[in-house]
């Protein structure tokens, strides 16, 4: 029993490898699309920012006991629970193709104005190479989502040797 979670910026397929995971039968949480487990929190500058609710992370966590479980995230507060998580795996891909996947991906709207989009840079300049430094593995996913999905799996079956 692993806990995996999969982070990364906006377009990098934490959605779309989820839904692969899912189909093979593994639990798994997109964070994003259960309001449950995040809550809007009002930042110095008068905007909101999406937390984890730290109560609903922690039962999600702590009550996982059969399967692997794969949770996709990426909010400011997620580091407060990486050492519950048997490994913490970014997602990457250029900024082209994440780009592109934004634009043409469908039901989720962000990132398809220009805004939203110089946006998504800033957040790949900045934020990324600090998920990077706090992040167990790292896969690439120019390949297709069934080959990310093995990656995740062998990551998952590794932590599991190595936990016990």
């Amino acid at each position: 029993m692993s806990k995996i979670l999969v982070t990364g910026m906006s377009g990098t397929g934490k959605s779309t490898v989820l839904v692969e995971l899912a189909s093979r039968g593994h639990r798994v949480v997109d964070t994003d699309y259960h309001p449950e487990f995040e809550e809007a929190v009002p930042t110095q500058d008068g905007e909101t920012e999406q937390l984890w609710r730290p109560d609903r992370i922690n039962a999600l966590l702590d009550g996982h006991r059969k399967g692997d479980l794969y949770v996709s995230a990426c909010v400011s507060n997620q580091g407060q629970f990486y050492p519950k998580f048997d490994a913490v795996v970014l997602l990457s891909a250029p900024t082209a193709i994440v780009l592109e996947r934004v634009e043409t991906r469908p039901g989720n709207d962000y990132g398809k104005n220009p805004d939203e989009r110089q946006e998504i840079v800033r957040y790949i300049d900045s934020v990324e190479p600090l998920l990077r430094q706090t992040s167990t593995h790292e896969i690439d996913t120019q390949v297709f989502v069934g080959e990310v999905a093995d990656q995740l799996e062998v990551i998952a079956e590794a932590s599991r040797g190595s936990a016990g």
